[in-house]
């Protein structure tokens, strides 16, 4: 069957995989977890799927319907995305209009809505009508990192398939399998958070991160005012900075283990690290708080020094 080359979420692939076996393929779908673990790629993948009309092994990749999904020429299949901000109701109006034409190519016509938690409550609501009294032959998969945000009435109506962070070591897979030659540390893995599509930003981020961990790695070896001027970073990375931030926590977490005559020092430098973000989201002025934040990050590593 599926999946095979999607990481992490066994459990997942086993109950579509049997679905599809089993030909037990219900309406409605609701795939929710964290953003970025991967949903999409696993809606799309059981979709080819269930558009298949290959006799065994679905997908087969041979048949038409396959081949055109292949090529994003499927008749059948449809993903819906916000327009903007939002998915408005005329967007599912117009799908509405689309359920009512049979399939092409296959027994099934599959809809993804993807982000459906930004669907407005005009659209949740349009959209109602289409769960409860669907046509038999459509699928609807909606996908979600914020599933609250949802009617009540709209996820009574889809069968709910929660999707997992991945652990460290899928992650660790993942980018052996994507990213020939590139090796992320403890540190780095720890930074993706189980996410696939943060793993990849963080290699693309990869040159900066690693200066913020020679600022980190070396500031009980590097006096105050060479310290403070590491801002510059700082300044020049404006839009990554909740990214450095995180990995300034993970970063300081990590060197306890290492530094245990100042395990206070560290912990209280997280703590300045979380506050900053606080401050950031509040609007303070950034070259302020960035700059009050090495302050004391230094003195409390270096307490002793800064108190001679």
């Amino acid at each position: 069957m599926s999946f095979e080359t999607i990481i992490g979420n066994d459990e997942n692939k086993r109950i579509l995989n049997n679905s599809i076996i089993n030909k037990n393929i219900v309406h409605s779908y609701l795939f929710y977890g964290s953003e970025g673990i991967g949903k999409k790629i696993f809606a799309k993948e059981f979709a080819k799927m269930i558009l298949c009309n290959g006799e065994e092994n679905k997908p087969c990749n041979q048949c038409k319907s396959c081949i055109e999904f292949n090529s994003n020429n499927n008749p059948d299949f449809f993903v819906i995305e916000p327009d903007g901000s939002s998915i408005k109701i005329e967007q599912i109006r117009q799908m509405q209009k689309s359920v009512l034409e049979k399939p092409i190519e296959s027994s099934k016509k599959v809809y993804i809505i993807d982000n459906c938690h930004v669907m407005t409550k005009e659209a949740q609501n349009c959209i109602l009508k289409t769960l409860e009294e669907p046509q038999e032959y459509i699928v609807i998969i909606m996908i979600s990192s914020n599933e609250n945000s949802i009617l009540p009435t709209v996820k009574s109506r889809c069968t709910k398939i929660f999707f997992k962070e991945l652990a460290d070591s899928e992650i660790f897979k993942y980018i052996g399998n994507n990213y020939e030659g590139t090796l992320l540390e403890k540190d780095l893995i720890k930074l993706c958070g189980g996410s696939i599509s943060k793993a990849d930003f963080i290699i693309k981020k990869i040159d900066m991160l690693n200066q913020v961990k020679d600022l980190i790695i070396n500031v009980e070896h590097t006096n105050k005012l060479h310290f403070m001027q590491r801002s510059q970073l700082f300044s020049d990375n404006k839009d990554d900075i909740n990214l450095i931030l995180e990995y300034m926590y993970i970063l300081l977490f990590h060197a306890i283990e290492k530094n245990k005559r100042n395990i206070n020092g560290y912990i209280n430098s997280m703590k300045i690290v979380e506050k900053t973000k606080s401050k950031l989201v509040n609007s303070n002025n950034f070259d302020m708080s960035i700059d009050n934040m090495l302050i004391n990050v230094w003195e409390e590593i270096n307490e002793k020094n800064s108190r001679s």
